[in-house]
């Protein structure tokens, strides 16, 4: 009769214990989890706004499309779906400078600078301490390269 008594606290005691190291743990796995797929996220729309760089710097369009809707396109393609849709193509910016003055133009010519970014994305951790205390993660991302000159001369309609 003793040795039962001591079994049954013995799995009081193991309930306890599970309690107090379960929930660290579990704390410390989404913690893991969640800032994995925030720089995930970022890495991600640093190459979707590499690729559309690349593509905005050979003056190709899609058919039926300008040359800024193109980039967008390529932009969310690469993107894995994160930006998609409208809204997801409004967070999406294609800037021209001028290479001499780093002046903005509205011009796509070629031997002028063309920015493309990710801005003004938020990304709702996971598992955050205090919901109401965690604000979102704002991901900005940016991508510039130098256009090339398009044969004749004539830029793509934007």
């Amino acid at each position: 009769m003793p040795q039962e008594r001591r079994k049954s606290r013995r799995r009081g005691a193991a309930m306890v214990e599970l309690a107090l190291v379960l929930l660290p743990l579990l704390a410390i796995i989404f913690a893991i989890i969640d800032f994995s797929l925030a720089v995930f996220l970022k890495s991600t729309f640093r190459h979707a706004a590499r690729e559309g760089a690349r593509y905005a710097v050979t003056g190709r369009t899609s058919a039926g499309m300008g040359q800024d809707a193109s980039i967008r396109g390529v932009v969310q393609k690469n993107a894995m779906g994160f930006p998609d849709g409208t809204s997801g193509a409004a967070k999406i910016y294609i800037r021209y400078y001028n290479p001499g003055t780093l002046v903005e133009t509205q011009s796509n010519a070629g031997g002028n600078i063309v920015e493309v970014s990710i801005e003004g994305y938020t990304w709702n951790w996971i598992a955050p301490v205090m919901r109401s205390a965690t604000p979102p993660m704002t991901v900005l991302a940016r991508s510039s390269d130098r256009m090339e000159n398009t044969p004749g001369g004539i830029s793509p309609p934007r």
